[in-house]
């Protein structure tokens, strides 16, 4: 065994590292990658907040030291309104609210009468209404919620139950991780589609030299850019109705096949083969295209609300996240075919619309058939 030939190969290796763009990229700049996202969205975990809506129907001062201590949790920001009784689930609905309480009318007076022995069989019921599509945030909620109450009810009574919990569902229908995964797979699954089939065409083309032939035949740049579209948009049904069918036979999802849906398929796939064809067009083969790629899609999956709710992340990212088109394409997916929330699916649906236009029409401008 002879240690210069071990050497030599070595080097030669190390040479044929560094001068791989691609290979730097996977090995040092993706990690990297990865755990600054990972670090800023869980690093503040700890810190969120979480909003709860608190509708006070007693106007006692024990009602009011109850919110008092919700809020000095700092996991909940507590935000007082006034609801009529009879009005409170239009008003969830109408206002979009994902978490609400009430504190009934009463309240002091129960915890009261049993503190005097006048009623020792004494209870009162504290209603939470929540959305359970957003199944993470709901349990840390209904957690911090239920440790106070376990507190008050020690305080008052030793530990007897005298403050209960109601638990209100305001979306109907049993809803679980599931079905909040399910639309963004299809998201992201459309988005890696378009991007990096874009990319990898436009590259390669360009790199033969066929963009440049193209110029001698009858086609217009027009006609074939959409006509890769329509292939991008027939790959983007096959992924989306795949998933769709894997959901339904493995997982009994309760898919609803809406019109919306159409529209966003449709929509999201100009929209990323749109992207794709922008990036491409500042690179200048293979392995740049696909370093670029993952430059721009992994930030998208992780921030964009693929994998979980926005509200556990720090506030600035959510703020960067609410910039990402797969933001409103997996709210717009959710919204049209899991919870039938028509208002939210229509309002997603036009903003990736918008981005659809704004990168396909990018995209055609940008698309040159001859080499720099």
């Amino acid at each position: 065994m002879k240690a210069e030939i071990i050497w030599a190969s070595f080097k030669a290796d190390i040479q044929s590292f560094y001068r791989s763009k691609a290979t730097l990229f996977w090995t040092l700049l993706f990690p990297i990658l990865l755990i600054l996202m990972f670090g800023a969205i869980f690093s503040g975990v700890g810190d969120a907040e979480y909003e709860l809506i608190v509708v006070d129907y007693d106007n006692s001062d024990t009602s009011e030291t109850f919110i008092q201590v919700l809020n000095d949790t700092n996991i909940l920001n507590t935000k007082l309104e006034v609801v009529d009784e009879k009005s409170i689930s239009s008003y969830i609905k109408d206002e979009d609210i994902k978490r609400l309480i009430t504190i009934p009318k009463g309240f002091e007076e129960t915890l009261g009468a049993f503190q005097m022995g006048f009623d020792e069989n004494a209870t009162t019921n504290i209603s939470f209404y929540f959305d359970q599509s957003e199944q993470q945030t709901n349990s840390i909620v209904r957690s911090v919620i239920s440790a106070v109450v376990i507190e008050f009810n020690k305080n008052i009574s030793g530990g007897k139950d005298i403050i209960l919990i109601d638990d209100i569902e305001t979306i109907s229908g049993e809803f679980e991780f599931i079905d909040f995964f399910l639309p963004g797979m299809i998201g992201f699954t459309i988005m890696q589609t378009c991007i990096y089939g874009s990319l990898e065409r436009n590259t390669k083309f360009r790199k033969d030299g066929i963009l440049r032939k193209l110029l001698t035949t009858p086609i217009t740049r027009t006609e074939w850019i959409l006509s890769k579209m329509l292939f991008q948009l027939f790959l983007s049904f096959v992924s989306a109705f795949l998933i769709i069918g894997l959901g339904v036979a493995v997982f009994g999802l309760n898919i609803h096949i809406t019109a919306l849906m159409f529209v966003l398929i449709i929509a999201t796939s100009f929209l990323f083969t749109g992207m794709g064809m922008v990036i491409g067009r500042f690179v200048k083969d293979e392995e740049s295209a696909g370093m670029a790629g993952g430059a721009v899609t992994f930030p998208m999956m992780f921030l964009a609300g693929t994998f979980f709710s926005l509200e556990s992340m720090p506030g600035f990212l959510q703020t960067i996240a609410k910039v990402m088109p797969l933001y409103y394409v997996n709210e717009g997916f959710r919204n049209a075919m899991i919870y039938l929330k028509t208002d939210d699916a229509i309002f997603h649906s036009t903003v990736v619309l918008i981005f659809a236009v704004v990168f396909f029409l990018a995209g055609l401008v940008l698309t040159k058939w001859k080499e720099d």
